[in-house]
């Protein structure tokens, strides 16, 4: 008895916590990963604010923890930027 107790809990529990935006975002980042990228649209921009360049892909986007280097690869070319304004869409 107390078995089927402990599996309901934790069927309960797992259940509960795949219900959670936290979990949604660890799923498509785990999918992400193993399927070669997301479908995305990078924008670079200027400090000024002009548009530099411009990529759209399938594709996983990296970040250094101080914000000034974005990382992907797009058709097999590593693209690294540095000390610009990135923006990256999901298409």
């Amino acid at each position: 008895m107390k078995r089927l107790g402990l599996g309901s809990v934790l069927l309960a529990v797992l259940v509960l916590a795949s219900c959670t935006e936290s979990f949604q975002r660890e799923m498509k980042t785990t999918v992400s990963e193993f399927t070669g990228g997301l479908s995305r649209s990078a924008k670079v921009y200027s400090s000024d604010g002009d548009l530099i360049a411009q990529y759209e892909g399938k594709f996983d986007v990296q970040s250094s923890e101080f914000g000034n280097k974005v990382l992907f690869d797009v058709d097999g070319k590593r693209v690294i930027i540095y000390n610009a304004i990135v923006i990256v869409e999901e298409l």
